[in-house]
């Protein structure tokens, strides 16, 4: 490996533009608006705009344009990442403002010495053949090859090698590089980009490869799916690891009527080869057996978990399962702080981490949720001291949940020497890896989404100090995948067995219809969305007992119950979409304007119409959107209303759907920024289904929680 200092992108500090842009590019916005930048170029002008490059004007590249000495060398200084504030002054006298700095360190590397002591030439057209000089300086590209080129002279040769051996290029002909010719903008852009692939490729000591899950909640509808996606990632990458990073547990009738069973022996046969705990694995705590079904998830699993913040020392029934070290050898159906995988005779750390909020939003009973940044902290210092220098985090602490406990950003930011972190908790799909490079060495961050929706793949290339080089990713859509049939069998017996309870009577009847009809509950309060709001109220309160008021957007309910006994799959049908429960911290103004934007519409149909509890309040649909809201009362603990206070702030439940700026609710999704919203993830229909059932009929009626008072409007579509 050289020695360049300059080289920065090589050693600890790879860059998000470095990384993410050479290795996956996407066109960019500006890229796009650019006439000029056909298919041949599109990768190569993308990462260059990526590095802060511009166009000759805001429609055109220059891609057929020469290209000046001066704007080349700003061109790779800022490939390069070089100093170009502190660099020593070049001595030369014609260099304009702009360029200064790049010029000074490209001197200061070696990689251009100007024409003379005093002129760098800054307005002339450069050529290929001072372009291979430059590259060969900057990169040092190993490779050689024999050339045919009649243009090469001695002066040239090692360059012109390099760039044909690494298919930088390949000359303007089969008998001619084009030593002399003016070089295009085009092919400069060209010229960097294959020589960072190529740089980065040469680098790469170990490459490492991913599957991961996350946040299934009992969703194996689509194992049979799934199992074709990993069998065919691994027809290619036969070493690649499967990792869960938790919520296998609780949201569907396969886990209320297997708890957990039936994904085991899904995981088992698909091969997983750790895991870490979801907040709602321990969702049964509370219960007569405590974690019995958690105990026997572990005992029964043929891989580890990974859990270096979790203690079960003062629960019995995991006694003899945890083991507080990192295992080189580590047994299946145990829990370790950390395991080691050996991939290829390189070794990669894995840990894991569940979100301290757990103690607050699941029921954990005598399990214990330490400090994650202190864990983590000593369980990298650990690997390291074993020499291991590729670490993976396995967390369910949320990408961007609520830093008041703790998310995957300030994990990355906060604690060296992560490389991936495979997270879950806050079902963030995210299309492409986030990298935070804010520590000596990067990080990367994954999450699937939820419900096993995806299936998460990652390779990542990693240099002789265990340092991220390059990666890619993608997310396989499970939808799009054949069954697998021996799967497939696996699983009819417990879908034969849930399909019979979704037409099981959950013991409670409906006295009357319960209005769900599509323009009643998205232009009214009606019965049914009193019902479901009372029941999100009531389960927040469990959770947070200053929590005051519920609201859920209308476009979630998606049908009536009629009068008479009520199944489990009528519930399914109402409250199809698996939503989670999320609690936010609200301002009363805050309240008011997400009120204002329920209403905006009315009296049209409108899926962001809000049902709510805990609240009353009237509008006018005559007013202008925006200023419709003419009362809001908020009901304290004694039952009785009094007016919203604008500065004050309530506790406020809705739908993680909602909470996240689902239809239009930027209110929401600037208070979920800025940390002012938890998950407790408790699924929407489990929630009321438990509702109804603490009595034997509902008889709901519309009180007058919202009242428009334009008493002549009508709603419509």
């Amino acid at each position: 490996m050289k020695n360049n200092a300059y080289r920065k992108f090589l050693g600890t500090a790879v860059t998000t533009t470095l990384v993410a842009s050479a290795l996956a590019p996407v066109a960019s916005a500006d890229t796009k608006t650019f006439t000029d930048v056909s298919d041949r170029y599109v990768d190569a002008v993308d990462f260059l705009i990526a590095t802060g490059a511009k166009g000759l004007t805001d429609t055109k590249f220059g891609t057929t344009d020469s290209i000046k000495r001066v704007d080349a060398a700003v061109l790779l200084a800022n490939v390069l990442e070089l100093d170009t504030t502190n660099a020593p002054a070049s001595g030369f006298t014609d260099v304009p403002s702009r360029a200064v700095g790049a010029v000074n360190a490209l001197k200061e590397a070696g990689i251009t010495n100007g024409k003379t002591a005093t002129k760098f030439d800054y307005s002339s057209e450069i050529t290929r053949g001072e372009l291979a000089l430059w590259l060969e300086r900057a990169f040092q590209l190993e490779g050689t090859t024999e050339l045919t080129f009649t243009d090469v002279n001695s002066r040239y040769a090692s360059a012109v090698q390099m760039l044909v051996a690494n298919e930088i290029s390949n000359g303007v002909s089969t008998s001619k590089f084009g030593i002399e010719q003016s070089a295009k903008r085009g092919d400069y852009a060209i010229f960097l980009y294959k020589a960072v692939l190529a740089l980065l490729d040469q680098e790469t000591a170990f490459s490492l490869s991913l599957m991961h899950t996350n946040d299934t909640h009992g969703h194996i509808e689509d194992i049979a799916k799934r199992a074709t996606a990993i069998k065919e990632v691994r027809a290619e990458k036969p070493d690649a690891l499967l990792l869960d990073a938790g919520d296998v547990f609780s949201g569907t009738l396969f886990f209320n009527e297997f708890l957990g069973q039936a994904d085991l022996e899904f995981m088992n046969h698909l091969g997983y080869d750790a895991m870490t705990f979801g907040n709602h694995e321990f969702d049964l705590g509370s219960s007569p057996e405590g974690h019995k079904a958690l105990a026997d998830f572990v005992k029964g699993a043929k891989f580890p978990f990974v859990s270096s913040n979790v203690d079960f020392s003062a629960d019995s029934l995991f006694t003899g399962l945890q083991h507080r070290e990192i295992s080189e050898t580590p047994a299946d159906g145990n829990i370790y702080n950390g395991i080691v995988k050996d991939i290829n005779g390189e070794k990669v750390g894995i840990f894991g981490l569940t979100t301290e909020e757990t103690a607050d939003i699941s029921s954990p009973g005598n399990v214990e949720f330490e400090d994650y940044i202190q864990k983590a902290t000593e369980t990298v210092a650990a690997f390291e001291a074993q020499g291991i220098n590729k670490i993976v985090a396995i967390t369910h602490i949320g990408f961007d949940d609520s830093s008041v406990y703790d998310n995957d950003l300030e994990l990355a930011k906060m604690v060296d020497g992560i490389d991936i972190i495979v997270g879950g908790h806050t079902h963030s799909t995210l299309a492409e890896p986030v990298l935070i490079d804010e520590g000596t060495q990067p990080t990367l961050i994954v999450q699937t989404g939820d419900y096993g929706k995806n299936l998460g793949t990652l390779d990542v290339g990693f240099d002789e100090n265990g340092v991220i080089m390059n990666y890619s990713s993608e997310l396989i859509k499970i939808a799009d995948k054949a069954e697998d049939a021996v799967v497939a069998a696996m699983l009819k017996p417990y879908a034969d067995q849930v399909a019979a309870v979704e037409n099981q009577s959950i013991g409670v009847t409906a006295d009357v219809v319960l209005d769900g009809v599509r323009e009643n509950v998205r232009t009214k309060e009606t019965n049914l969305g009193n019902l479901i709001t009372d029941g999100m109220l009531a389960k927040a309160k469990t959770i947070n007992p200053d929590t005051v008021v519920a609201l859920t957007n209308g476009g979630g309910i998606r049908a009536s119950f009629d009068a008479g006994d009520i199944t489990v799959g009528e519930v399914l049908t109402v409250m199809p979409f698996g939503n989670s429960l999320a609690i936010m911290n609200l301002t009363g103004a805050e309240i008011k304007t997400a009120l204002e934007h329920s209403v905006s519409q009315a009296p049209a149909a409108n899926g962001a119409f809000l049902q709510v509890s805990g609240l009353k309040f009237t509008y006018d649909s005559s007013l202008a959107a925006g200023s419709r809201v003419t009362s809001v009362e908020v009901k304290d603990a004694a039952g009785n209303f009094a007016a919203i206070n604008d500065t004050a702030t309530y506790a406020v439940a809705t739908n993680t759907f909602t909470a996240k700026g689902g239809d239009g609710y930027t209110v929401f999704a600037d208070a979920y920024a800025d940390g002012r919203v938890s998950e407790p993830g408790f699924v929407d229909y489990e929630i009321f289904i438990d509702y109804l059932k603490q009595s034997t009929n509902v008889n709901p009626a519309v009180e007058g929680r919202i009242v428009d008072s334009n008493a002549g409007a009508t709603a419509s579509n």
